[in-house]
């Protein structure tokens, strides 16, 4: 977690911060700085330069003035060549979440893919107003708004038209079934009755996320402001394009088809709504989103060397250093630490889903499987077996200790330079075999101290694997260890 600074406490640069934004406080290296005042994210803080002027600072480019003598060897730190990028938003210095976060929405009244008989059932005993929603069976793609009323069920055919608006009658349309629904527990307006008692569904409830929420909380940006220049990446879910936002490099990602797939649209806006609530030096930002046209754009900062996994194996050992090895470890980790500290689980953790900045400064990315909770039930989505933990497999459940394990693997890629886990064992095999204690064996050339780390997080039993906070204060040991080798 961010290191907490009392106002007051004198500081000193630790490497040049030229700023990226008016409310930035530039300074260079051995700079004196004293704390202002704290913001709402802890990786910010106010400060004042020696000639009097204020700004905003990132923690982890200062540390605080101590005395030299007794002081504790500390982690070699690489140079930093340049700051993290803060929204590009005229408030965005302040705190990231200046600009308001766009929560997720429950629909505990959505039963999903259910019969008409069931759906009855559900709706007995008969009560004026209760009601629920269900998958229309004869209709795919459109829902039934099942509403019980003078003894018996009536079911209301719910269209999504081409805009993905949704409507009961051809006269109203809304955003959303979280839209309709709230409209008609205001006001029957031409159903037999106002909704008054919605019927939950047990287990994991369905969400949906309000494109105008983007809109209110100052997320959207208008794709006239954006220049698309180079595909750099593409697969199952869209594309993603190098692109340019107020003469900045920004990347682009965008979702195919996503008029045609709701359930998609609905986790590529999640994922925009994850990011608007998370920020630090080692999570790729978010900038913006564009929505007012098709097709829909995810905008974030530019990771000028790609995926963490492509820059393993594209540079090997032939150019990959030991130090690098160790930077992007401990990169990860506090990026992690991070999440942990905020009750979010990424569920995705792989080589795959980090991005490597120009400064070679990674950053974990790709939120689309992220949850805001302790202990998640994933339901409907395919399981990257390699990556997952065994009662994640077993179970479906997941929490930051299946992070946890995770990480051991991608600490696995790291000093394997890349290599596919489990080499020797069918994708279908893996499961059984770590089921049955089998763990990977050491990668050529990995110290000793970082196999620890991995088995340490391969533990079968979740509680008895390290958070992440322990694993980075156990990375750091082993970055003092190399430092003074």
């Amino acid at each position: 977690m961010a290191q907490v600074w009392a106002v007051g406490t004198e500081c000193i640069g630790k490497y040049n911060f030229p700023g990226s934004s008016p409310h930035d406080l530039p300074f260079k290296k051995g700079d004196r700085l004293v704390i202002v005042a704290p913001s709402k994210d802890p990786n910010w803080y106010k400060a004042r330069r020696e000639d009097g002027l204020e700004g905003m600072i990132p923690f982890n480019y200062v540390q605080e003035k101590v005395p030299v003598a007794g002081s504790a060897p500390q982690p070699p730190q690489r140079p930093v060549l340049s700051a993290p990028q803060p929204v590009a938003d005229n408030d965005a210095a302040m705190n990231h979440a200046s600009k308001g976060a766009v929560q997720l929405k429950t629909m505990p009244w959505f039963h999903g893919r259910i019969s008409r008989e069931d759906a009855e059932k559900l709706l007995t005993p008969p009560k004026n107003g209760r009601f629920l929603v269900r998958e229309s069976q004869n209709y795919p793609g459109d829902y039934t708004l099942c509403v019980s009323y003078d003894g018996r069920v009536e079911n209301y055919r719910v269209r999504r038209n081409e805009k993905g608006l949704v409507t009961v009658d051809d006269d109203e349309y809304f955003d959303n079934l979280i839209k309709l629904v709230e409209h008609y527990q205001k006001e029957a307006d031409g159903l037999c009755t106002r909704l008054k008692a919605p019927v939950d569904k047990e287990g994991q409830h369905l969400f949906v996320v309000d494109v105008n929420d983007f809109k209110e909380k100052g997320w959207a940006i208008p794709k006239a402001s954006l220049l698309k220049k180079s595909l750099i990446g593409k697969g199952e879910f869209g594309e993603v394009w190098l692109g340019d936002y107020e003469g900045k490099k920004v990347a682009m990602k965008s979702m195919k088809d996503h008029l045609k797939d709701e359930k998609a649209k609905t986790q590529f806006l999640a994922e925009a709504s994850v990011m608007t609530t998370l920020r630090h030096p080692n999570l790729v930002c978010l900038i913006g989103i564009s929505l007012d046209d098709n097709p829909i754009y995810l905008i974030t900062e530019f990771m000028a060397k790609g995926s963490l996994i492509d820059y393993l194996r594209s540079r090997g050992r032939a150019v990959i250093t030991k130090q690098n090895q160790i930077d992007f470890a401990r990169d990860v980790v506090k990026g992690m630490v991070y999440l942990e500290s905020q009750n979010f689980v990424h569920r995705d953790l792989a080589a795959r889903n980090v991005l490597i900045a120009e400064d070679n400064v990674a950053k974990v990315s790709d939120f689309g499987l992220a949850k805001s909770s302790s202990n998640v039930k994933q339901e409907g989505a395919k399981l990257p077996v390699k990556w997952t933990a065994p009662e994640a497999l077993r179970e479906n459940k997941f929490s930051n200790k299946t992070d946890v394990w995770s990480f051991g693997v991608l600490l696995w890629e790291i000093y394997s330079y890349g290599r596919v886990p489990y080499p020797r064992v069918p994708v279908e095999d893996v499961a059984n075999h770590v089921e049955n204690g089998y763990r990977m064996e050491s990668p050529d050339g990995c110290p000793d101290q970082i196999y620890k780390i991995m088995m340490d997080c391969w533990e079968k039993d979740p509680s008895q694997r390290p958070n992440f906070t322990r694993i980075e204060k156990a990375l750091e040991s082993v970055a003092v260890a190399m430092s003074s080798s």
